[in-house]
């Protein structure tokens, strides 16, 4: 993953959920989604325009670069699988979502793929056990 920081993997990933949500995906509902201000948004997405993430129509709809995809699908996989992960340790769901927000960002790839291939295994071994 392209180095980026948190702020900047946040409204990717924002833009990645809208886009699935949304048939176009504009500064407005970003701004909605995470309850920031417009201009802060608009700041934002000047930003990840200059870094090649995403690209602006005249109409104001926002659009993942290849580039962008690439981090907002990184962050959302380990989003999803660090809340489900949490929740299945007894988390609540609104915490578990809360920490996977933090954690997201700065856990490393290592790190990451050790605490997936740990799930995916036990899962299998679970699946696997004689039932009584």
């Amino acid at each position: 993953m392209s180095a980026t920081n948190e702020s900047a993997e946040n409204y990717l990933e924002t833009i990645l959920i809208l886009s699935e949500r949304l048939p176009v995906v504009r500064s407005v509902d970003v701004a909605t989604e995470l309850g920031f201000k417009k201009s802060s948004v608009s700041i934002a997405m000047k930003n990840l325009r200059m870094k090649n993430h995403i690209t602006v129509t005249d109409a104001g709809y926002i659009y993942l670069t290849e580039s962008g995809k690439a981090i907002a699908d990184e962050i959302y996989e380990r989003h999803k699988w660090i809340s489900s992960w949490l929740i299945s340790l007894g988390v609540d769901e609104k915490t578990a979502t809360e920490d996977a927000c933090k954690m997201e960002h700065v856990i490393s790839r290592e790190s990451f793929d050790a605490i997936r291939t740990h799930i995916h295994l036990n899962s299998e071994a679970v699946k696997e056990e004689p039932r009584s």
